[in-house]
């Protein structure tokens, strides 16, 4: 037998030199997050995993057992034919389940009695995930951090777009978080990630950059939606240089008309997403913004939330939390545009 087991941390330093990285838990688990890469493999599916689980507690773990054990075998059997019966005898994966048990130690000993060369995350996905969250900080503190700052719909998101696609290092946390960070900022039929899945987002990509040069990354405040920063991040980022990125006003409005489309062309949910606003404006304020929307009256509406709610507080936080804020250095936007993105991006970088 050629079958090796490996600390959490020892599988998280030499992730990508395994072949694969298959997750043996059921759809469930995998859905709520998984190692980077990690293909699904289930030994139990969640409907077998709800059978066994009442067997065992309401008849005997013996009978929940021989029940899991006949299932189990199935299941591998079905899925080693199904992704392994082409690969090589070389073939080298790393193998998890909850916490490196039965599940996995199953799947992994039938691989390794074919001859593939099998490793087993001791601990499986909880030990793994302990070993990540320990090392976000390091992940963080090695990085060197451009805080693209600036009002809400001057361009921040377009800009690390524009950086990205010119080969610079960009951490886009609303893309990850699939938020667009503000109280307006859910996106319909875009679910956000669990927390968990995307604290394993935010880490894969941290580990990734090139810490000899700079990561660019939006001025974003602790949660994104019902997401939350990991503190390590946020407080290196808190401590980085800033950069201020201006653009003109009616810029700025046909910016949020076009990111925000969804509310223009749903102007009950508009309507519905504006009530939060009432905590902080008023009703008879909100009521008003509701009438314009109503009618169509878009544009006197996001001018309103700019100058009234969005920029005030947006300026508070970047002086009270962004250390660097007050020596930012200056970048004007002339428009809205892609090309105008790019055009500040090779800027920027040329700098």
């Amino acid at each position: 037998m050629s079958l090796k087991l490996m600390p959490a941390a020892q599988a998280l330093a030499q992730l990508d030199q395994f072949d694969a990285v298959i997750d043996a838990r059921s759809e469930g688990e995998y859905a709520l997050d998984h190692l980077p890469g990690a293909q699904n493999w289930p030994t139990l599916h969640d409907d077998e995993r709800i059978t066994i689980g009442t067997l065992y507690k309401q008849v005997s773990p013996f009978e929940a057992r021989k029940l899991g054990g006949v299932t189990a075998a199935r299941n591998i059997a079905s899925n080693i034919e199904a992704h392994a019966l082409d690969k090589p005898k070389h073939w080298a994966p790393l193998t998890y389940c909850w916490r490196g048990g039965q599940r996995s130690g199953s799947l992994s000993l039938v691989l390794d009695q074919i001859g593939f060369k099998v490793t087993l995350v001791e601990g499986g996905y909880k030990a793994f995930r302990a070993a990540m969250l320990e090392d976000i900080p390091l992940q963080a503190q090695r990085l060197q951090f451009e805080v693209v700052c600036g009002t809400t719909g001057c361009g921040k998101t377009r800009l690390l777009h524009a950086l990205a696609a010119e080969g610079a290092q960009v951490l886009d946390l609303e893309g990850l978080a699939n938020h667009r960070s503000s109280l307006l900022g859910a996106v319909p039929g875009l679910p956000q990630p669990t927390q968990k899945r995307f604290d394993t987002l935010v880490w894969d990509t941290l580990r990734q950059f090139d810490a000899t040069r700079p990561v660019y990354v939006e001025s974003e405040s602790k949660k994104i939606g019902n997401l939350t920063l990991p503190t390590a991040l946020v407080e290196r980022m808190h401590a980085s240089p800033c950069l201020q990125l201006s653009l003109p006003t009616e810029e700025r409005i046909e910016l949020l008309l076009e990111d925000y489309s969804h509310l223009v062309h749903d102007t009950t949910y508009f309507c519905h997403r504006l009530d939060v606003m009432a905590e902080f404006r008023g009703k008879v304020v909100v009521q008003g913004w509701k009438d314009r929307v109503a009618a169509g009256d878009f544009r006197p509406v996001v001018q309103d939330l700019l100058t009234q709610h969005y920029d005030p507080s947006y300026l508070k936080s970047m002086q009270n939390n962004f250390r660097q804020y007050g020596s930012a250095r200056s970048i004007e936007a002339a428009e809205r545009s892609p090309q105008a993105m790019q055009a500040v991006a090779k800027a920027l970088l040329a700098h």
